[in-house]
């Protein structure tokens, strides 16, 4: 496929999400962008990347990141208090995401990447899911944590998730109508997830 094109890819924590999308960029030999882009924000921002870190993914409601003493080429009209709002923060990820886009053929995960790319021609919404039993277990080890330490972030990330997602979004988080193509990685496995997508990438754009 000659002409540029983007997958975006929403998920539940343990799903296998991240691991699928670097299996796609790699399958199609495109870039990938997860936490990459919160490097890439603080280097076009001139703000420390914890301030991204912080309000990754976060409900916009809150005011996150004291800026004192901070020095930034951004125009002083996004100050609140000598703050920063996650409207600012989604605006500077947003600006990254679409020029990314117009650059490159990409894999983006999260980030509400599918709905900033809504006017993109040529891209792939996909959310990924798994077995309750599954997400627990991955989760558990990857942080290496109890079983019901696990199932507590995974309430909580998700929630987060959702209320970042709907808020930034017109549409609704894990709900089919928002993607092209809803998967639970339980049923095929990771690998075979990969491949499933693959295909269907391949027949969308087409």
């Amino acid at each position: 496929m000659n002409e540029k094109f983007v997958i975006n890819i929403g998920r539940q924590l343990g799903s296998g999400g991240r691991q699928i999308g670097e299996k796609l960029a790699t399958r199609f030999g495109i870039a990938f962008y997860d936490k990459e882009l919160i490097q890439l924000a603080s280097k076009e921002s001139g703000l420390a990347k914890e301030f991204f870190e912080n309000a990754d993914e976060k409900k916009s409601h809150s005011i996150i990141g004291g800026l004192l003493g901070l020095r930034t080429n951004i125009s002083n009209e996004v100050y609140v208090n000598n703050y920063l709002s996650n409207e600012t923060f989604f605006k500077i990820q947003s600006d990254i995401i679409r020029e990314l886009a117009e650059e490159k053929s990409s894999v983006f995960v999260g980030r509400c990447a599918d709905y900033i790319l809504r006017d993109h021609p040529r891209c792939i919404n996909v959310f990924i899911t798994a077995d309750t039993n599954d997400r627990v277990k991955r989760v558990a080890l990857d942080k290496n944590i109890t079983r019901e330490k696990a199932q507590e972030v995974i309430e909580k990330t998700d929630k987060k998730r959702s209320e970042y997602y709907n808020y930034f979004s017109n549409k609704t988080w894990g709900v089919a109508e928002s993607y092209h193509l809803c998967i639970n990685s339980s049923v095929l496995g990771i690998d075979e997830t990969v491949d499933f997508i693959s295909q269907f990438v391949k027949q969308r754009l087409k």
